[in-house]
């Protein structure tokens, strides 16, 4: 009798144990084994511990994975030096993300310096614009080989070099590289790490965290225009991108403070030598084997930095890459033909730069209350559908400007554009995260970037043709206000259909199987069932099983 009821005791004490901390995982803390051991202190009685696994041993004693803890393990903060990071991470996108849409400032000295057409200058924001989203996977691996803070250096360091390299260019090829490829790519490992670690930082308010970091790139268009537009008027466009370049390199102080948490992680293997090891004879092998294991691990990398298998098997993934991609073939096109629009039909430089900047104001203002206003779980599955209703309202704001080139026209189209972009940016990665696991999600977006670059790369070459051809900045426009509002009725229908489906196999699956009423009860239903009690009862003495489990009999 006294074993029994030590066993039960044991059985007991294991059961709260366990109750405990699968309570505290669910909130987050991972207090397994006695989170104060790094301090000296265990916090969980060292004998009723050792009884909690009688039968691995028979000594008592727990794995030994449970009692080392995980030396890249780290809390986050969730505050303290995190609002550090949240205030970097916003410069970062306020120099990086808004930069493109301000490079219209100095589009007309741009054509007429070099000469060229308006589909030869466009190549310039286009380019920066698509190697900014295609250079994601590459910054992926740099940021698991290197980490965010060291990445988002090198970003800043290739950004105002390459502006910095721009003001000596004679032609407009060397103005596509510097320009394009060089501050484009420096945009890239800027801005995408800055993002990445201050998921690291806050958890329980990452929402608000995402909210606020989202108003950088409004904070970039309220400030940048006013900045170029006075470069612009005191040094011309030469000596603005010397400065430009110049401010570019503060994304090195700002990647500075992005410290990492916990320990620094053990360096793996080298990219090319993921492979199995070969013998030393085999080592020097022939070129051709050199180069097909270069393959093999290039293909591994990009395979898994590019969700290829979620766009083939997860039919709400591969709809929304479609529409986004579509969308971005005219999303950015108004931002950068608005101020070459305005100053052809003689209005003045720096109103001009104010509809810019009159457009940052309102993404400030809008932003983060609509980041927090979604994250209510009335919006829960439904973000899909704010999402491409904002996007109608933003492709049909764009015919606005076909109205007339005044001031006022002008102002009411940046204003409705300002308040539909700001749902758009705020819902589209949400909509990301709900269409994929988290799991996949780094690998689902990075194919969606390089995908939607393709057509930010060609979408203000082919305006600029289309106004070479015309001589009309208004055809633009509209053709743009197409095109956006066909991807969000793409998205709205495609989504409807999807979930409908979707819901329909679900009742199919859920449909319980006819019964028939004269068929007797199964006999499992007849047996005693068995359920976990932390509590002993009286008469159930006898009932205990080997691993603490309590047979109640009752019908």
């Amino acid at each position: 009798m006294t074993q029994r009821n030590g066993n039960r005791r044991t059985s007991d004490t294991c059961l709260r144990m366990e109750t405990a901390k699968a309570s505290e995982q669910a909130n987050g803390v991972d207090r397994e084994n006695g989170v104060d051991r790094e301090n000296g202190v265990d916090r969980e009685n060292a004998g009723q511990a050792n009884d909690c696994d009688p039968e691995e041993g028979g000594n008592g004693q727990e794995p030994t994975d449970s009692t080392v803890p995980t030396s890249g393990a780290a809390t986050a903060p969730d505050g303290g030096w995190g609002w550090v990071v949240l205030v970097g991470t916003i410069l970062v996108l306020a120099m990086t993300l808004a930069f493109p849409s301000c490079v219209g400032i100095f589009y007309t000295d741009l054509q007429n310096e070099f000469h060229a057409t308006n589909s030869e200058t466009s190549w310039v924001p286009s380019i920066m614009t698509s190697v900014l989203h295609a250079g994601g996977p590459f910054c992926s691996v740099l940021v698991e080989r290197f980490g965010c803070r060291a990445t988002v250096m090198l970003g800043g360091v290739l950004s105002g070099a390459g502006m910095a390299a721009s003001s000596f260019t004679q032609s407009i090829i060397q103005l596509y590289i510097t320009a394009g490829v060089i501050t484009g790519l420096g945009f890239c490992f800027s801005f995408q790490p800055a993002v990445t670690i201050l998921g690291y930082y806050f958890v329980r308010r990452r929402a608000f965290a995402n909210a606020m970091s989202s108003t950088g790139t409004a904070l970039g268009l309220c400030i940048l225009p006013f900045l170029g537009n006075y470069l612009h008027t005191e040094l011309g466009w030469r000596g603005s991108f010397l400065v430009l370049g110049a401010v570019l390199l503060n994304c090195c102080v700002c990647g500075a403070v992005m410290r990492p948490l916990g320990p620094p992680k053990h360096r793996g293997q080298p990219l090319m030598n993921h492979g199995p090891h070969e013998p030393e004879e085999e080592k020097g092998g022939t070129l051709k084997r050199g180069v097909r294991r270069t393959l093999v691990s290039l293909g591994a990398a990009v395979g898994k930095h590019m969700a290829f298998n979620q766009f083939c098997t997860n039919s709400h993934y591969r709809m929304y890459t479609i529409g986004i991609t579509w969308m971005m073939l005219g999303f950015v096109v108004p931002l950068v033909y608005l101020v070459p629009y305005a100053t052809a039909h003689n209005m003045e430089q720096g109103q001009a730069a104010l509809l810019l900047s009159i457009l940052g104001i309102v993404n400030i203002v809008v932003r983060p209350p609509i980041g927090i206003l979604f994250s209510l779980p009335w919006f829960k599955g439904r973000h899909i559908y704010m999402f491409s209703s904002a996007l109608l309202v933003n492709g049909l704001s764009n015919s606005i400007c076909c109205i007339g080139p005044s001031f006022p026209v002008l102002l009411t189209y940046v204003m409705i554009y300002g308040l539909s972009m700001s749902v758009v940016g705020s819902l589209m990665y949400t909509v990301l995260m709900d269409t994929v696991e988290m799991s996949h999600f780094p690998s689902a977006l990075g194919l969606l970037a390089v995908m939607e670059s393709v057509t930010l790369l060609i979408g203000p070459p082919l305006a600029g043709k289309l106004i070479d051809r015309t001589g009309q900045y208004f055809h633009v426009f509209l053709l743009c206000s197409a095109i956006v509002a066909s991807s969000a009725l793409f998205l709205m229908v495609s989504f409807y259909w999807l979930g409908r489906r979707d819901r329909r196999v679900s009742k199919q699956r859920q449909a319980p199987a006819p019964t028939d009423p004269t068929r007797p009860r199964p006999a499992a239903d007849m047996t005693p069932r068995c359920q976990y009690s932390s509590v002993p009862t009286e008469g159930d003495k006898d009932k205990t099983s080997d691993h603490g489990t309590e047979c109640l009999t009752s019908l």
